[in-house]
């Protein structure tokens, strides 16, 4: 071979491995930097997103207050006549205005989903679409201020476009997805992120479990949706965490399998028919994990049942922690309100718990939940008084047995049995696990008690079984049961 061919061969043989060796390179770089364009994807989704203008009449004085003239004093009709011309007079009522985000799920009957706090209070609310138009809503379907959301009905003169949900439950942490509104009143905008992380609890509601994304959601991004490249739904822009009031990465979604299934109720009922237990529970902590001989955190503790409520007629007691309700595993305390939610009223269910650490499982009638229950909830530890007088009687603890007298001084009902706490010493580990004067101790290591006797008897079977803490379930004043796990040292 010639030094001219032998040169040929090695440029073709080295273009061809350049060649190869770009396209793993390529596609890297999509991988890590998403895809090359979503023009496609907002083009054909934008139409079915809205802006959500609305109206309110307010009573209430406008602007800062007036400065006040002696009567009499030099300028005072000065005063009065530049205030009146500046508007500084208070008015009786005025008009405040708001914007939101939106989106079409029934281009032909008009159906439109938003957050409910975006059409709260609202005695007018426009609809303006992506190509100008405007339609006033008619009527608010139904609403939802637990999962806030909200279902709106206009009468479009010709079919709109619309949009689908998708499953939440398949999107993962470090997908891509969209977000399409109206921040700030700027209509249209499309901002790109990924799912930051999933079953966010950002304490406000009862069934908190919001996607997380970076995908930039500010001021009038509440009620837009959230897409995955695929075009779905997935979720509901909600909520932001801002020391500033604009994005800063951290944006929250109402996932879309939560969304759809309220939507469809507002459909149906015009309101949400949850499930019911009828149990007031809490977390199962390290602490009290010890004391019940169950894994620790995982499951919900019952800590009391309402009387002839689905539970108590069930056979569920107060101690049991919940493992499994209707086949779905319990992970924590705040899981269970949840999966009890979203349960068929009226069907019957087989709930798996661990009672004095030994398994069983009991059958209940899941029933409906009304505003006014507050059961279902999640109780909390309150804090210890660190100003309590001193008292060592039992374990730190000054008990005396329950009199007339005692409950009239703490505001006892008649129905409560047990010993009332009077004295707490303030460095005691009761102290520190919140037992204050005035609670009632029902139960200590898991039996009853009516005498300061029979709760140091508890506390000396406690230590001889080698157990660290020794578990009260405790009432206050306003009736709220818990279980506090007390170390012995």
């Amino acid at each position: 071979m010639t030094e001219y061919g032998s040169a040929l061969l090695f440029r073709t043989l080295l273009s061809s491995l350049l060649g190869l060796a770009m396209l793993p390179s390529s596609a890297h770089a999509f991988n890590q930097n998403g895809p090359a364009s979503v023009a496609p994807l907002a083009k054909r989704l934008s139409d079915a997103v809205v802006n959500i203008a609305t109206s309110q009449t307010v009573k209430g004085p406008e602007g800062v207050p007036l400065p006040r003239v002696p009567k009499g004093a030099p300028f005072e009709d000065f005063f009065d006549d530049f205030f009146n011309k500046r508007g500084g007079v208070p008015h009786a009522d005025r008009k405040i205005s708001s914007l939101g985000s939106g989106f079409v799920i029934d281009g032909k009957e008009g159906l439109i989903v938003t957050n409910n706090h975006v059409i709260e209070g609202a005695e007018e609310i426009v609809i303006n679409f992506h190509d100008g138009s405007t339609l006033t809503v008619e009527k608010i379907i139904g609403r939802d201020t637990k999962a806030d959301l909200a279902l709106l009905k206009v009468t479009p003169k010709k079919p709109l476009a619309d949009v689908k949900f998708g499953s939440s439950s398949n999107i993962e942490v470090g997908d891509w997805v969209m977000a399409i509104g109206n921040p700030f009143g700027l209509g249209g905008s499309v901002s790109l992120g990924i799912i930051s992380a999933k079953s966010r609890d950002i304490n406000s509601g009862p069934y908190d479990d919001y996607l997380q994304t970076d995908a930039a959601i500010n001021k009038g991004n509440s009620g837009g949706p959230l897409f995955n490249m695929d075009g779905e739904v997935v979720g509901v822009n909600t909520a932001i965490i801002s020391p500033t009031g604009g994005s800063i990465g951290i944006g929250f979604a109402v996932p879309s399998d939560t969304v759809a299934g309220v939507i469809d109720q507002l459909k149906q009922y015009g309101q949400v028919r949850r499930g019911w237990l009828g149990v007031k529970i809490q977390s199962v902590t390290d602490d009290i994990a010890e004391t019940l001989g169950v894994p620790e955190n995982s499951g919900a503790l019952v800590s009391a049942v309402t009387p002839d409520g689905p539970a108590a007629k069930g056979g569920l007691e107060p101690g049991d922690v919940i493992m499994k309700f209707d086949g779905k595993e319990v992970s924590s305390m705040r899981g269970l309100p949840r999966i009890v939610a979203q349960a068929t009223i009226g069907k019957s269910v087989d709930v798996e718990l661990l009672r004095k650490g030994q398994p069983k499982t009991v059958q209940v009638t899941v029933g409906r939940l009304e505003d006014d229950d507050s059961t279902d909830d999640q109780s909390s530890l309150t804090e210890g008084d660190p100003n309590a007088p001193a008292g060592t009687a039992v374990f730190g603890l000054k008990l005396s047995t329950l009199t007339k007298e005692l409950r009239k001084k703490y505001g006892l009902d008649d129905k409560v049995t047990g010993v009332v706490v009077e004295e707490v010493d303030p460095r005691s580990p009761a102290a520190q696990k919140g037992i204050k004067p005035g609670d009632v101790i029902v139960e200590a290591a898991q039996d009853s008690v009516t005498q300061p006797d029979d709760v140091a008897k508890s506390i000396e079977k406690v230590k001889k079984s080698g157990r660290k803490a020794v578990l009260f379930r405790v009432e206050d004043g306003k009736g709220d049961l818990r279980f506090v796990a007390v170390p012995l040292s």
